[in-house]
């Protein structure tokens, strides 16, 4: 079977969750599906982070276009190579397409319903338009928790449930199941200047990620002498209105205490995941929520937020609060720093939910969905 695979986001330079699911599909597929050609296209130059492997039933197709590269370039390309199926991962699909190809489109989530104010009004628009033609005129949708399947039966009432299959994320065993390397880590934290205890967030610098409350949480412990050590780390790249969390950092009467060290390479995220107290997860919404998992692999306990996908995948091995409530926030917190004796069960509980989820299942459960 001949399968096309739009991989053009694997071009970009910022990481995020979507890119990260693309490039580990990617690792799996030719091996998986030795008998199968899988052509795959982008448009400039990979991201050396994101560049996929090379497999003998690969072909990798570059592809420059200045606009409109996914309804002009890529639609071309497609209606002249003719492969048996499309797989889209991101919400967004070719118009003119030959009938003839079957097209698959992966739906990460509807943030953008649920939250429109923190979208810059083109994107928003964008969302609104691409998304709702995928949904629609797709022949089957992947979505990656069970949360995000309800949101598009919600908003897209016409859509049948049939023709949605749920396929869990994974995460990157290598980097995050690893034991400590106090050498390594201690050379990260210094470069970062992060010393002594710290709770770790990981992830776009976004207002979708909470982080405020998070801040919030974080002023209320720096009230106790006893957390005077503790610091927090707000790691990753900034993302759209990124402003008002830094903002509110240059604020707070504890912003010395809080670290943010800005893009850090995928390989060693790892590292600083495991040296953390606690790794805590507010945001408002996500599709599924990957770190969460690279937490429970490190061996580090979680706190994340009572909404969408997140209790799904956290299941009981994560202690929860509800996403606006500081002050729940910081109680959750003390309680993990405080009990060493839950801190050991949230880990024990965490690595058993871990093992419920794997790049390799969910190559194998998409390459089915994709070829059925």
């Amino acid at each position: 079977m001949k399968i096309a695979i739009q991989a053009a986001d694997l071009d970009w330079e910022r990481i995020d969750g979507t890119r990260v699911y693309i490039l580990n599909l990617l690792k799996y597929f030719g091996q998986i599906d030795p008998n199968s050609q899988f052509l795959i296209y982008h448009k400039k130059n990979f991201n050396p982070e994101l560049t996929p492997p090379t497999f003998s039933n690969y072909q990798i197709l570059k592809k420059p276009f200045p606009l409109f590269w996914t309804q002009i370039r890529l639609c071309s390309s497609i209606n002249s190579e003719k492969p048996e199926v499309l797989w889209m991962p991101m919400h967004n699909i070719p118009i003119f397409r030959s009938k003839k190809i079957k097209t698959v489109v992966t739906i990460h989530d509807l943030a953008f319903k649920y939250f429109p104010d923190h979208f810059r009004a083109w994107d928003l628009i964008k969302l609104n338009l691409l998304a709702g033609w995928a949904i629609e005129k797709s022949d089957k949708i992947i979505t990656i928790s069970q949360a995000s399947k309800k949101d598009i039966l919600k908003f897209y009432p016409k859509i049948k449930p049939e023709k949605i299959k749920v396929i869990y994320h994974g995460f990157d065993k290598e980097i995050f199941e690893q034991g400590r390397d106090l050498q390594k880590e201690q050379e990260i934290k210094s470069k970062f200047n992060i010393q002594g205890r710290y709770i770790f967030y990981i992830g776009a610098l976004q207002p979708r990620k909470n982080l405020k409350t998070l801040i919030s949480a974080f002023e209320e412990i720096k009230k106790e002498e006893k957390y005077k050590d503790l610091k927090l780390v707000l790691a990753g790249e900034k993302a759209w209105l990124w402003k008002e969390i830094f903002s509110q950092i240059e604020k707070s009467s504890v912003k010395n205490e809080i670290i943010t060290p800005g893009k850090i390479k995928f390989s060693d995220i790892g590292h600083l995941m495991r040296g953390a107290e606690i790794f805590c997860f507010p945001s408002l919404y996500e599709g599924f929520g990957i770190p969460v998992l690279e937490a429970f692999i490190s061996r580090v306990p979680v706190i994340c937020a009572n909404n969408s996908s997140l209790p799904e995948v956290a299941g009981e091995a994560a202690l929860y609060f509800e996403p606006k409530n500081y002050l729940q926030l910081s109680k959750q917190i003390k309680k993990v720093l405080d009990n060493p004796e839950l801190r050991n069960d949230l880990i024990l509980k965490g690595l058993k939910q871990a093992q419920k989820f794997s790049w390799s299942k969910c190559a194998r459960e998409t390459l089915e969905y994709l070829k059925s």
